[in-house]
């Protein structure tokens, strides 16, 4: 967001010289010459500081500005800038932080805008709130990045153990056949040594019937 404030006043005149003086100073300003423009530029952009005068279109316009910042989610710092004396109770109820009589010397404006800043800032640091410029913004992206990696962990670990486990079964199928084959190996060789139905078979008592016989 940077160090960018929104000028809201109805007399040229102010707009251009609190504009020119801020510029000098390093500040990026926008203008607007109504209640309702200023409106309409707190809702399209964001802004650091808002400083709107009092009476514009009507006596109490700047309330309606004033209501605008404060319902902005980037909290800008608000001041009232007036040519009137408001109680500091009114002003503080308008929702403004600070008022700004004018004229007042070039010095002491700048001054108390950096001031304003400063305390201000201070305040949303204290109250644990975060403007929703586009630097804190582009951290979202990282976040859900991490939580997603997270998630896949496990599911990584669990597809390895699932591919272990069909690992460890196509060994043991393939143990098994081996085991098969070698005992079926085993059985062909002992029922090859088996005489088979039919043979003849020799005793020693036939061998001795045989040898008489020829004697």
């Amino acid at each position: 967001m940077g160090r960018r404030i929104l000028l809201v006043d109805d007399e040229v005149a102010v707009l251009l010289t609190l504009k020119a003086v801020l510029e000098i100073s390093g500040f990026e300003v926008d203008t607007a010459a109504s209640a309702r423009e200023g409106v309409s530029k707190l809702h399209t952009r964001e802004y650091q500081m808002l400083i709107t005068d009092m009476r514009m279109e009507h006596d109490v316009a700047g309330v309606e500005v004033i209501r605008a910042a404060r319902a902005a989610a980037y909290h800008p710092v608000v001041a009232l800038l007036t040519a009137y004396p408001v109680a500091e109770e009114d002003w503080q109820e308008m929702g403004a932080d600070q008022l700004l009589v004018k004229p007042m010397h070039t010095r002491i404006l700048l001054q108390q805008i950096e001031d304003m800043i400063a305390a201000h800032e201070r305040k949303l640091a204290e109250q644990g709130i975060a403007g929703s410029s586009p630097i804190s913004r582009q951290f979202a992206p990282a976040k859900i990045v991490a939580k997603v990696v997270v998630k896949k962990l496990p599911l990584r670990k669990k597809a390895v153990s699932v591919k272990a486990a069909g690992e460890k079964s196509n060994s043991a199928k393939a143990s098994k056949k081996v085991t098969t084959k070698e005992a079926k190996a085993k059985t062909g060789a002992k029922s090859s040594a088996r005489p088979r139905a039919g043979a003849k078979t020799f005793s020693k008592k036939t061998v001795k019937t045989s040898a008489k016989r020829r004697s």
